[in-house]
């Protein structure tokens, strides 16, 4: 069965509103075995809403609407709902009463147009909003000859997800037959996403019963793989097999077969070997303090660290020898290293990760271009340090992304280092 969210309001089209009901009912839905092959937002125009609905209802066997079902002009979902599916809409005495009741009882008197929200589609089945004016609606009904389901749920997602938890599961969970999805996701650091679809793509292609999709940001390679069965332990053990598979041929690429982050990753080999770790960053301006700080309970491990900017406080925060910065150059292997030398010893950690770089727009030589970092981990008496340009990664390389890769660079680099 393949379902589809249609988003409702002109403001999901702006930067200032996000979609988070699709989020929400896609994860309820892949639960009992739907797959959500389309997600569509859209605004308030009648003629756009028809069309979306329309299209919807030719591709797919589940339509969840959400929104529109207010009592302004603008809220147009039951209108086009009905011309879309070619159905009549009548106006509900009874929704009509319990408004007024509900007004009465706020000691608010209910205008005219609040009326607009009985107004109910032929054959639909009334599902009440315990949390709004508004009821959702249910329709089952045939269209283009196939049977479709179309739910009309409110936009807010404070009446939203009780209504969908709590009335459309468990009808869908009645209507369709059951199927069971299961999923696993896989993440992999600092490879290419064609580099690593090269590697992967002849083995995931003998599975065609596994969806796998491959998302790639910032040095960060997620793998996504969907399977439905009619039983959860078939669907689990194909997605674990393929899984297995593709951690053989990335082997130490992979760091995550469960779906965590490389922070949560290097934050649970530091807890497994009793390390902490310390920070002398540069380039990156604490990116990586902030990503490992962000995972609750990483003090236990994270002792913290310095954003060592300038020369000055490179020497100040990191005891890194002046002269060797005259000499080399704060971008440089020698002054990397001395950092987290220093920076270990400072704060005591197990373990010191610095990071130097140009991230750029300006400031880089033939020599050290734009996109040259440096990052070093000291760890007892050895220091492993590691050269990487990051401009090669894009032809139009930029500040931002500099700092990213950079940053996740050396948390795979002390994950490797603790592995």
């Amino acid at each position: 069965m393949l379902a589809e969210t249609i988003a409702v309001g002109s403001e999901m089209l702006t930067p200032f509103r996000q979609d988070t009901n699709s989020l929400f009912v896609i994860e309820r839905l892949n639960q009992i075995g739907v797959k959500v092959a389309f997600k569509t937002t859209v605004g308030d125009r009648m003629e756009h809403l028809v069309g979306a609905v329309r299209t919807a209802a030719q591709r797919v066997d589940i339509v969840v609407i959400m929104g529109g079902l207010g009592p302004t002009e603008d809220d147009l979902t039951r209108q086009a709902v009905a011309e879309a599916m070619g159905i009549h809409i009548r106006r509900n005495a009874d929704i009509v009463a319990e408004l007024y009741k509900r007004f009465a009882a706020r000691r608010m008197s209910m205008t005219e147009n609040n009326a607009q929200q009985a107004d109910v589609l032929e054959g639909a089945h009334v599902v009440p909003n315990a949390n709004g004016t508004a009821p959702a609606q249910w329709l089952d009904t045939v269209y283009g000859g196939h049977r479709k389901i179309l739910m009309l749920l409110p936009g807010p997602p404070l009446e939203l997800k009780p209504i969908f938890e709590n009335e459309c599961l468990p009808r869908l969970r009645e209507a369709l037959p059951q199927r069971f999805i299961a999923m696993r996701t896989l993440k992999a650091a600092m490879i290419g996403e064609s580099a690593c679809d090269a590697r992967i793509a002849p083995i995931y292609k003998h599975y065609p019963d596994i969806e796998t999709t491959i998302l790639a940001n910032g040095g960060d390679i997620q793998l996504n793989l969907i399977c439905e069965k009619p039983a959860l332990d078939l669907a689990q053990a194909r997605v674990d097999e393929l899984a297995g598979r593709i951690e053989e041929e990335l082997d130490d690429l992979i760091y995550s077969t469960q779906g965590e982050t490389l922070e949560e990753i290097v934050l649970l080999y530091l807890g497994m070997k009793g390390a902490t770790l310390a920070v002398a960053e540069s380039c990156t301006g604490g990116l990586v303090a902030e990503r490992i700080t962000s995972i609750p309970g990483s003090s236990r491990a994270f002792l913290g660290g310095a954003v060592v900017y300038s020369n000055e406080l490179k020497t100040l925060y990191a005891a890194v020898d002046a002269a060797l910065i005259a000499q080399h150059g704060a971008v440089s292997s020698q002054v990397a290293k001395a950092m987290a030398e220093g920076i270990r010893k400072k704060t005591g950690a197990t373990i010191g990760l610095a990071v130097t770089g140009i991230a750029g727009p300006a400031g880089g030589t033939e020599e050290k271009p734009v996109g040259l970092v440096y990052i070093a981990v000291a760890h007892g008496k050895e220091v492993e340090v590691v050269e990487k340009n990051f401009a090669a990664f894009s032809t139009q390389s930029t500040r931002e992304r500099v700092r990213t890769l950079a940053a996740q660079a050396a948390l795979d680099l002390v994950r490797r280092r603790l592995m």
